[in-house]
């Protein structure tokens, strides 16, 4: 008899505690549900989206560098020249993070056998009579070497690593103005059940001070 009991008032504690989860919790709110689902979704996005954002931003970061360095290389040239001019002993102060480099006059020859010379800038420790690779645009004027392979990864992942930063940065931003917006609606909330509940606990009307 009284294992049938226990188990019958078992039963009945699990259908009340079924019943209780489909009413849902009387306490929970909807900035609460608001703030729950914000949380999974910025989850998902910082998992997912900031990569994604990064690694596609990357791939056309990476594509349009290399189709730049393709258009570089078809309107540049380059020669092989022989340091002329005269070198300074000592090398050029170095100017932030860029290589020193220093401008000297330098001659080649064409493929018609006329010589030519021009200023170029070229590395620091070059010395007269060494020879130097340097390039040249459509229009004779001296330019960098168009950028390699190298280049275009590291541009592509320089790219990749801010989108993704930016990405997240935005994420977490969102997330914070939802709280203090959530944050602020549970409060009022808070505040108007308080006022209708604080009488019933003290006995007093709303109306008395």
């Amino acid at each position: 008899m009284d294992t049938r009991r226990r188990d019958g008032e078992e039963i009945d504690m699990r259908s009340r505690a079924r019943a209780r989860r489909r009413q849902g919790n009387p306490l929970r709110r909807r900035s609460d549900i608001v703030e729950a689902w914000t949380a999974l979704a910025v989850t998902v996005l910082l998992v997912l989206g900031a990569p994604l954002a990064g690694v596609v931003t990357g791939w056309w970061a990476y594509d349009d560098a290399r189709a730049m360095a393709a258009q570089q290389r078809a309107d540049r040239h380059r020669v092989s020249a022989e340091v002329v001019g005269t070198t300074p002993d000592r090398p050029p102060a170095m100017q932030g993070a860029a290589p020193r480099t220093f401008s000297v006059e330098v001659r080649w020859t064409e493929a018609g056998g006329r010589a030519r010379t021009a200023e170029v800038r070229v590395p620091a420790g070059t010395r007269s009579g060494d020879t130097v690779d340097v390039w040249f645009d459509s229009a004779g004027r001296n330019v960098p070497a168009p950028p390699g392979e190298t280049a275009a990864w590291q541009h592509a992942f320089t790219l990749g690593i801010c989108s993704a930063g930016a990405t997240a940065a935005t994420v977490l931003l969102a997330q914070s103005a939802v709280r203090r917006g959530a944050m602020r609606r549970r409060m009022a909330e808070w505040d108007r059940d308080w006022a209708l509940t604080e009488p019933q606990w003290t006995r007093r009307s709303r109306g008395e001070i």
